[in-house]
């Protein structure tokens, strides 16, 4: 299984980036130049314990779906995604969020495997953990700007 980490410090309070985080329009928005759209959105259009999600997108010009859910919600501390149809042989997306001197330490872990053996790990190692690596930080561009630009600093 491929793995990496990314971390990046938001001013805001943990409370404020966790329920960011959890924002499904939030991650349409973060995602738009790649064109991906709830095809099936989670149940009251929040994410809650269980919520269930379907995702259409285009990656590398070709159509995916991925069908995930969220569980293991510990506010404001954390939550996971992970899919549960999809392109990937396994996918898990950990959320943390960390009280920092400058806010929130948030803390994104993925756990992945693309399908077909040999040949997938290939490709995670040649392009696809940068691919994602790439596209998670973008997600977290967006928070960051929407939370920040929204006229919040903390005291130092």
């Amino acid at each position: 299984m491929a793995r990496f980490v990314l971390e990046r410090v938001i001013a805001a309070p943990p409370a404020e980036v966790f329920a960011a985080s959890l924002d499904p329009q939030l991650h349409v928005r973060s995602m738009a130049r790649h064109g991906e759209t709830m095809v099936e959105a989670p149940a009251g259009g929040v994410f809650t314990e269980g919520s269930t999600v379907t995702w259409r997108a285009r990656h590398f010009g070709i159509p995916f779906r991925l069908r995930s859910m969220v569980f293991d919600i510990d506010e404001p501390r954390g939550f996971r995604d992970r899919q549960i149809a999809g392109p990937f042989g396994a996918f898990l997306h950990e959320h943390e969020f960390h009280p920092h001197e400058r806010g929130t330490l948030m803390r994104d872990t993925i756990t992945f495997r693309s399908p077909f053996g040999p040949i997938g790990r290939l490709v995670d190692r040649l392009f696809m953990t940068a691919y994602l690596r790439r596209l998670i930080a973008e997600r977290n561009d967006t928070i960051s700007s929407e939370i920040e630009g929204r006229g919040r600093t903390l005291s130092p």
